[in-house]
């Protein structure tokens, strides 16, 4: 036994020698870069905690080293750089060889595959490209009435809280978001809102799981995330999302009408050559178009709604295109990507306005010029003009933002100002941190909506606020979310009065894989 042990010793002390002399000069270049201390083996692992304190201690690193704009990490013997100014962001996110997501991302792959979140190269440009049309604001349009339809069953759930004291709003607005992604994505109505589901769960506890994991290196292994772990609750979680989503898409594929999809494509990319990307961030109305308006292409009417799935199986020409993992993985990936991030940014919005009264009588003011007294259901005209309303939404995203960073790899030496990064390194873009540089926000940690307002934000640098990422992979569903969260928000400040019952120290912020306030968020409403 003891020889056993002499030969486990010399081995492990010849393999950490070998792996010191061949990373000597990737050592070398990092340890260059300034950041917190570290300390032996562990690196700084040991302070990549869950809960609060993690999102806090990224902040102060931020505003530590945001001279420099960069900073290092440790993670036992991987290396992970930090990116914290706009400037330096501008280095990787303008880039069109740093396409790569960061290697931690591989631990998506279980549940989403490689598809449009997880992909790179080859296989990224060519979905980036096919999906490209699937969110054209043609085909949002009709999706207006999903967002409608479910803000409504939201208000009449808030609508039992009306003058019963405080409650917590999170997870009432983030059901809705995940009824709205379900029917949006899938064409499945799931009721998220008014019963039980084994999916929801999953999708739930499935994010906080990875979350966790992709910051804990003792649980990379699979083997030892299983041994000492929750790997065996995440494989439940795992099969729960697979079944479902295969399930859906093989019902859907039994009543798929290509002629539908075919229309709906054809009338999207017809307008504006296909150019969607020309209509910028915000969301904007089709000027023209009458109320419940049908137009017949190709013998088929426009009033029948299609999900993205359906879109995906017109794509796939009969699985020569698409096969049913690639719907599969784009399909979860549309899932993962649009729940979690919607509900975020509206509860945070709704906190923020809800806490200024001088900014929540501007919301009501605009409200009810465009709606008046009346009760019908908004229209892509009215959100449109919803002009203050975006500003709020734009504003929380910039305190709080819902991704609040991002990896990248180098794909090769990369040269960030003073500093080189090695091939293969881990940058990480701190979101919350360049939405918090004083140079592009003074006075940052308030929140004033008017900041996004066109002459206020014409000399902004281009990379200063980047709630959706930018460049290459931007996120290719912005438009949906600002028009979701538009809908949404509107429904609810044009039925009540909302008060926030916390301070902003007391929120406590998450920094997850979506940020999230620890102890939700604590409103009081007024019916108006």
């Amino acid at each position: 036994m003891s020889a056993v042990l002499v030969l486990v010793g010399v081995v492990s002390v010849v393999c950490a020698c070998i792996w010191f002399l061949q990373t000597a000069r990737l050592r070398r270049l990092i340890n260059q870069i300034p950041g917190p201390p570290s300390v032996p083996v562990l690196g700084n692992a040991h302070q990549m905690i869950s809960g609060p304190e993690w999102y806090k201690r990224v902040m102060e690193w931020g505003r530590t080293y945001q001279q420099e704009g960069i900073f290092k990490l440790w993670l036992m013997t991987k290396p992970v750089v930090g990116v914290a100014t706009a400037e330096k962001a501008e280095f990787l996110l303008n880039s069109s060889k740093h396409i790569d997501k960061a290697s931690e991302y591989d631990f998506l792959h279980v549940w989403l595959g490689t598809g449009l979140l997880t992909s790179t190269g080859d296989k990224w440009r060519s979905r980036r490209k096919m999906l490209t049309p699937t969110f054209h604001f043609r085909i949002l349009h009709d999706f207006l009435e999903v967002f409608n339809q479910q803000s409504q069953v939201l208000v009449r759930k808030l609508q039992g809280h009306v003058q019963h004291g405080p409650f917590n709003v999170f997870q009432d607005i983030a059901l809705c978001a995940l009824d709205i992604i379900c029917e949006t994505a899938m064409g499945q109505h799931v009721s998220a809102q008014t019963k039980d589901s084994e999916y929801v769960r999953a999708v739930y506890r499935m994010c906080g799981l990875l979350e966790h994991r992709m910051r804990a290196p003792w649980y990379w292994n699979k083997a030892m995330y299983d041994l000492f772990g929750p790997g065996k609750e995440h494989d439940r979680c795992l099969k729960t999302l697979h079944e479902f989503t295969v399930k859906v898409i093989k019902e859907r594929m039994n009543n798929f009408n290509s002629k539908r999809a075919a229309a709906m494509l054809s009338d999207a990319t017809a307008v504006n050559g296909g150019d969607d990307d020309k209509r910028a961030n915000s969301v904007e109305g089709s000027k023209g178009e009458k109320k419940g308006e049908e137009r017949e292409v190709e013998g088929v009417s426009r009033k029948v709604r299609l999900a993205f799935l359906d879109m995906l199986l017109y794509m796939s020409d009969n699985g020569r295109a698409l096969s049913l993992g690639d719907i599969q993985e784009e399909v979860d990936t549309f899932m993962f990507e649009g729940h979690d991030t919607t509900a975020a940014a509206m509860n945070w919005c709704t906190y923020l306005v809800a806490s200024d009264d001088k900014v929540q009588d501007k919301v009501h003011e605009e409200l009810d010029r465009v709606f008046g007294d009346s009760d019908r259901m908004p229209t892509m005209d009215d959100l449109k003009e919803l002009k203050y309303l975006e500003c709020c939404i734009k504003e929380a995203l910039r305190l709080y933002p819902s991704v609040p960073y991002f990896g990248r790899t180098t794909t090769e030496e990369a040269k960030i100002g003073p500093y080189t990064l090695p091939e293969g390194v881990t940058a990480v873009i701190f979101t919350s941190c360049i939405h918090r540089d004083p140079r592009s926000f003074p006075d940052p940690d308030r929140f004033d909506p008017d900041r996004f307002l066109p002459e206020n934000s014409s000399r902004r640098h281009p990379y200063a606020y980047i709630p959706f990422s930018a460049g290459l992979r931007n996120c290719i569903g912005q438009k949906f979310a600002l028009l979701e969260e538009k809908s949404v928000l509107s429904a609810i400040f044009r039925h009540f009065r909302v008060k926030a019952c916390q301070k902003r120290d007391e929120l406590l912020p998450v920094g997850e894989l979506i940020l999230r306030p620890h102890k939700g968020i604590l409103i009081e409403l007024t019916a108006r």
